[in-house]
């Protein structure tokens, strides 16, 4: 009887774990409410040579590690000709936005999300790296920043959001960049680069794939 009881529980367990993977999968981490349970987990990582410190969770991208696309952004990323501040578009937890900002203090980052989780966690990433530089809101897409002009703008886009999102994020980018200024990329070529590619290459006078590593891409967009 014991037995039995332990087995139960033990199912019990494992059913209650579907379940909460089950909501993770449905609900991917472009939505303003995560709706799966908070389970906050701490990493550390170097970026740019320098270590930092970051508090992540559940119904936030890439909770466990700082994603491989994100990093390839962080190294591939040159500081734009023209004046002016930086947006991250899509911050999550915030190490892109941070870690630039580290790298360039004289520049001011907006850091945007639509996620409320994601963006309380990049403020409080942000003051625990002692990083201030920063600029953290809420934002479908770039609409918190629409009427302001900015030097560059860098995004790991939502895949997940779907292409009417991305594409979405790319227009907002275009609108809102001052003459000359970058808009940087990472996108996978299985999740839409080639299809990015050619959005980019629609608006924007230069469009160049600065570098290809591992099925990602890194592309560059000046207007």
């Amino acid at each position: 009887m014991a037995l039995m009881i332990k087995m139960l529980v033990r199912l019990g367990k494992l059913i209650e774990m579907a379940i909460e993977r089950g909501k993770m999968m449905s609900e991917h981490y472009y939505t303003k409410n995560p709706g799966v349970k908070s389970n906050p987990n701490k990493i550390v990582a170097e970026l740019l040579g320098k270590q930092f410190q970051f508090t992540t969770d559940s119904g936030v991208f890439s909770k466990k590690e700082i994603d491989f696309g994100s990093k390839l952004l962080i190294e591939s990323f040159e500081e734009p000709e023209v004046e002016g501040d930086i947006v991250d578009a899509g911050c999550g937890y915030g190490p892109i936005g941070i870690s630039l900002a580290s790298e360039f203090p004289n520049r001011r980052f907006y850091m945007l999300d639509v996620n409320e989780r994601a963006t309380e966690l990049s403020t409080n990433n942000a003051i625990k790296n002692r990083v201030h530089n920063v600029i953290v809101m809420e934002s479908d897409q770039l609409s918190a920043v629409k009427g302001s002009v900015f030097a560059s703008v860098l995004t790991n886009p939502p895949i997940r959001a779907g292409k009417d999102v991305v594409h979405g994020i790319l227009e907002d980018a275009y609108e809102v960049l001052k003459e000359h200024g970058t808009l940087w990329v990472v996108i996978q070529k299985k999740q839409g680069a080639p299809s990015a590619v050619t959005k980019l290459e629609e608006m924007f006078k230069q469009v160049e794939t600065v570098v290809k590593k591992k099925g990602y891409y890194i592309l560059k967009a000046v207007k």
